[in-house]
């Protein structure tokens, strides 16, 4: 298990806002942080951590997957993430190639790096029902 994950961010504040819409679907949440320096967020008992730097994207080539209890809540992290600002790197479905109950969706932060959503277990209409909402800006 991972403890935690920090990665480089050039615009805190914009990434502090993205991250908090993104991961509400998936009930991750910020944790502590330190204005103009850090932001930490629970992300199911690991922390994703992300801190300032003056380099320019591209920062490095980072992908980070984060694991879903249900495929609804891929489905509305991928459309949180989208009204965050993310750039689309692949629209939630299934990828077999990863394996036969693999459903993901891939999106780009606003520094580029490649952030997924996924669950690999088989669908059942608990996983594929009651999408939650996303609150409005």
């Amino acid at each position: 298990m991972i403890d935690h994950i920090t990665i480089a961010v050039s615009d805190l504040e914009k990434s502090k806002l993205f991250y908090e819409r993104a991961f509400e679907p998936l009930g991750y949440r910020l944790s502590f942080g330190k204005e103009g320096v850090f932001w930490a967020f629970d992300v199911g008992g690991s922390l994703f951590e992300i801190q300032h730097t003056d380099d320019k994207p591209p920062l490095t080539r980072v992908h980070v997957a984060f694991r879903a209890q249900r495929r609804a809540e891929v489905e509305a992290f991928y459309r949180a993430a989208l009204e965050a600002g993310a750039g689309d790197n692949g629209a939630p479905g299934p990828r077999p190639q990863y394996s036969e109950n693999y459903y993901a969706c891939f999106v780009l932060d606003p520094d580029g790096y490649n952030i997924e959503a996924m669950i690999d277990a088989p669908a059942t209409p608990a996983s594929s029902t009651a999408i939650p909402q996303i609150p409005e800006a």
